[in-house]
């Protein structure tokens, strides 16, 4: 997973140290040596994530932390802090300013890199939903959702402790926000409560007696209920390589022994409050998606949000520097279905062909259908070799498996595609330019893949002088 991390410290030594580190990971490295800089680099260069040194002259990490938290437009940037300092006070007084971890120098880089992908994820998935949110706006389906992200007022919390005295130290914390705290002392009483959905957040102890955290966090990840439920761990001060494996399964954030109270609720409430958000933008959404926005057969997005989500993803690209790929899909020979069989089979092939490109693909991509039988797949942050990857598992998972039908003198009809492919490659031109060019290479690869013989993938040459005609086919 590729990012643009910004690293802010005053002294230069630390700054190459971190530099080097995360360029050998391939992350894509901006810096800055004082909060000021810090500022403006996180304005104009939209980094991923920040790792930020707390002193430094001027303005500190803490105003610089504070100030990016407070803008609604940069308030989704992850902030970790690399600080010197080891007091509980100095943490709780990061975490207030909304900070999302801290690391101590020296950095471990186990923990470092475990934290970093962890909290691109993260951001990732917010991103989608937050543009997804943005394109709806702009076309008029949304009239704000009045939700509340900082009323914390009867948050679900689920502590999973079998050592008492710590359980009733915590819950005893908790009790003083009021929190509602069920107390599970066994993995399955945890996963029996959290199935019910209305939990906020579950607190887990990783050095369990009887039980393996880790799985039980692995199988709260692979729940659906309980998928985007935070989840906090307590850890011992020797657990650094259990803490990576914990954040690599989806762990949100973590606590070490000895547990401070104001730490823990500074914690706990950070992680209540993204949740809350998480939930207002994944409302947001399912509300919006109307008649309007999606198509009516195939229940995907509809040519209207594809061409303003689209050039909304254009937009991203330019400030990410990120590549971004489309898929063309073209089901074919689909008027010879229509014409032998009826268009209600028609109509059935269409809804399962969209099922089966949606299964495939991942999360954060969208799918929309073009028009007729032609699909289109937008995919952020995918470049030429993951789109055709992707490209052909969806051709061959179609053409491998016939599609079941009713109403039909056949139970089952072979269906193959073909699928052009293109990547942005020109970052000059403006983002509804640049979404009509990538449609228009897509479509000329998709032509490519016809004339080759059908049920095969074709990749976007560089773009002619001429347009060509699009073709019956």
């Amino acid at each position: 997973m590729t990012a643009r991390v910004l690293v802010v410290d005053d002294l230069t030594p630390n700054v190459k140290l971190l530099e080097a580190k995360l360029t050998h990971e391939y992350y894509d490295v901006l810096t800055a040596a004082d909060g000021r800089a810090a500022l403006d680099l996180v304005r104009s260069a939209a980094p991923d994530i920040v790792l930020l040194d707390v002193m430094m002259p001027g303005i500190d990490g803490f105003e610089v932390c504070r100030r990016i938290k407070s803008d609604p437009a940069l308030a989704h940037i992850p902030v970790v802090m690399v600080t010197a300092l080891s007091d509980v006070s100095d943490r709780v007084r990061g975490l207030e300013a909304g900070a999302d971890d801290f690391l101590t120098k020296p950095v471990n880089d186990t923990a470092l890199f475990a934290r970093v992908k962890s909290l691109l994820r993260l951001k990732m998935a917010m991103d989608e939903l937050r543009l997804r949110e943005d394109t709806q706006g702009q076309l008029g389906e949304l009239s704000g959702s009045g939700a509340n992200v900082e009323d914390l007022t009867g948050a679900r919390l689920v502590l999973v402790e079998d050592n008492q005295i710590s359980a009733d130290r915590m819950t005893q914390a908790f009790a003083e926000t009021g929190y509602e705290v069920t107390l599970c002392t066994t993995a399955r009483a945890a996963l029996e409560r959290t199935q019910q959905g209305d939990v906020d957040l579950v607190v887990i102890n990783l050095n369990l007696a009887s039980d393996d955290a880790l799985r039980l966090c692995s199988q709260l990840r692979s729940h659906e209920t309980t998928r985007q439920t935070p989840l906090l761990l307590v850890i011992g001060d020797g657990d650094t390589d259990r803490l990576a494996k914990a954040l690599d399964l989806g762990v949100n954030d973590y606590i070490v022994r000895p547990i401070d109270r104001l730490e823990l609720r500074a914690r706990a409430r950070t992680q209540i409050r993204r949740r809350r958000y998480q939930d207002r933008l994944r409302s947001t959404y399912r509300r919006s998606l109307s008649l309007a926005l999606t198509d009516g057969l195939t229940g995907v997005y509809n040519r209207r949000y594809l061409d303003t989500h689209l050039v909304g993803q254009l937009g991203r690209t330019v400030r990410t520097g990120k590549p971004l790929g489309v898929l063309l899909i073209d089901i074919d020979r689909f008027k010879a279905v229509n014409d032998n069989y009826g268009h209600d089979v028609g109509d059935q092939v269409l809804r399962e062909v969209a099922r089966r490109i949606g299964a495939h693909v991942r999360s954060f991509d969208t799918v929309a259908r073009y028009g007729g039988e032609e699909f289109v797949v937008v995919m952020p942050d995918a470049d030429a070799a993951a789109a055709m990857t992707v490209a052909e598992r969806l051709r061959s998972t179609l053409a491998d498996t016939p599609v079941a039908v009713s109403g039909a003198s056949v139970p089952e009809i072979p269906v193959s595609v073909s699928i052009g492919v293109a990547v942005t490659d020109d970052a000059s031109v403006s983002p509804g330019e640049a979404a009509h060019k990538l449609l228009r290479r897509a479509d000329r690869a998709l032509y490519a893949a016809k004339a080759a013989g059908r049920d095969c993938v074709r990749l976007a040459e560089d773009e002619p002088t001429e347009d060509r005609q699009r073709s019956s086919a």
